[in-house]
């Protein structure tokens, strides 16, 4: 079994900063893809960005490129969701989940994940 813990949310003002953290626990993560969603009251779940563990390549949606980055530390089996230029349209719950090697679909998709955190609150202010 595969325990996601997520850590980091808050509230901060608009331009502002805010990093997220996803510990993970329980198996080898080296060869699972970990992958950042969030959800906003009254809307579907939306793909963030995931990161392959091995290896290290990142994709993130187009509505975060360039203002959000995804990193990992194989030591501490954390992956990090670095947010930056925060717009309140950012305010949602964000999730990190896991998803085994043997998935072959795409990895924005929420179903394509095994594993999720409890789910942590961002709040962007105006």
């Amino acid at each position: 079994q595969v325990q996601l813990v997520e850590s980091g949310g808050g509230l901060v003002q608009a331009g502002g900063s805010l990093r997220l953290s996803c510990a993970a626990s329980g198996r080898t993560f080296s060869s699972m893809t970990m992958g950042w969603f969030r959800q906003a009251p009254g809307k579907e779940r939306e793909f963030v960005g995931a990161i392959r563990w091995s290896g290290g390549r990142t994709d993130y949606a187009d509505s975060v490129k360039g203002r959000f980055s995804i990193s990992r530390d194989n030591a501490k089996n954390t992956v990090y969701l670095q947010m930056n230029s925060l717009k309140p349209t950012d305010t949602a719950v964000y999730d990190c989940a896991a998803r085994r090697s043997t998935r072959s679909g795409s990895i924005n998709r929420a179903s394509e994940y095994d594993y999720w955190g409890q789910g942590t609150q961002v709040t962007v202010s105006s």
